[in-house]
C-alpha cells in the first residue's frame, strides 16, 4: 500500500534529479529495498513520506556522486503540446531551452543540483531539504544561492 501511494511522487522527483527514467526507477526501487529494510528504524518523527522523501533524494544523490557527468535531460521525454500551440520555431526555441539547461544543471554539483530541485522545483522548504540531506538549512541556502547564480550566469 505504501508503495503504491508513494511511488508516483518519489519516481517523479528521482527522474528531476538523475534526467533518466530508468535511472530514477533504479533509485526509487533502491529506496524502498532500503526503506523496506530500515522499517523498524523508523520513530515517526516525521511523516513517512518526509522520511521516503529522504531516503530517496539520498539514494540519488549518492548515484550522482558516482557518476560525472550527469545524464543530459533531453532524454527525459516532455509532454507534448497541443497542435494548435505547437510550431516548428517554438518546438525549436524549447529544444534549445532544455539542452541550455541541462548543460547548465550539468555544471552544478550533485549537492547544489540536489538542493536546487528539491527547492526550485519540487518547492520544498529549506528545513525540509536540510533533513533530506543532512545538512544545517543555512548551508542549503548557501547552495541554493550558489545554484540559482551558476544557472544564471
Amino acid at each position: 500500500m505504501l508503495v503504491q501511494r508513494h511511488s508516483p511522487a518519489m519516481l517523479q522527483l528521482a527522474e528531476r534529479f538523475m534526467g533518466s527514467r530508468t535511472e530514477a526507477e533504479d533509485a526509487v526501487q533502491d529506496a524502498f529495498i532500503s526503506a523496506w529494510r530500515s522499517l523498524p528504524e523508523y520513530r515517526g518523527e516525521a511523516g513517512f513520506g518526509t522520511w521516503l522523501h529522504r531516503i530517496v533524494t539520498n539514494r540519488c544523490l549518492n548515484l550522482l556522486r558516482a557518476r560525472r557527468p550527469a545524464a543530459d535531460l533531453d532524454t527525459v521525454t516532455e509532454p507534448a503540446a497541443p497542435e494548435h500551440q505547437s510550431s516548428p520555431a517554438r518546438a525549436a526555441e524549447s529544444s534549445a531551452a532544455v539542452r541550455d539547461l541541462a548543460q547548465a544543471l550539468d555544471a552544478l554539483s550533485a549537492e547544489q543540483r540536489v538542493c536546487w530541485v528539491l527547492r526550485e522545483i519540487e518547492g520544498q522548504p529549506y528545513e525540509t531539504i536540510a533533513q533530506a540531506v543532512r545538512i544545517r538549512p543555512e548551508a542549503v541556502r548557501a547552495r541554493v544561492f550558489r545554484a540559482r547564480r551558476m544557472l544564471t550566469e
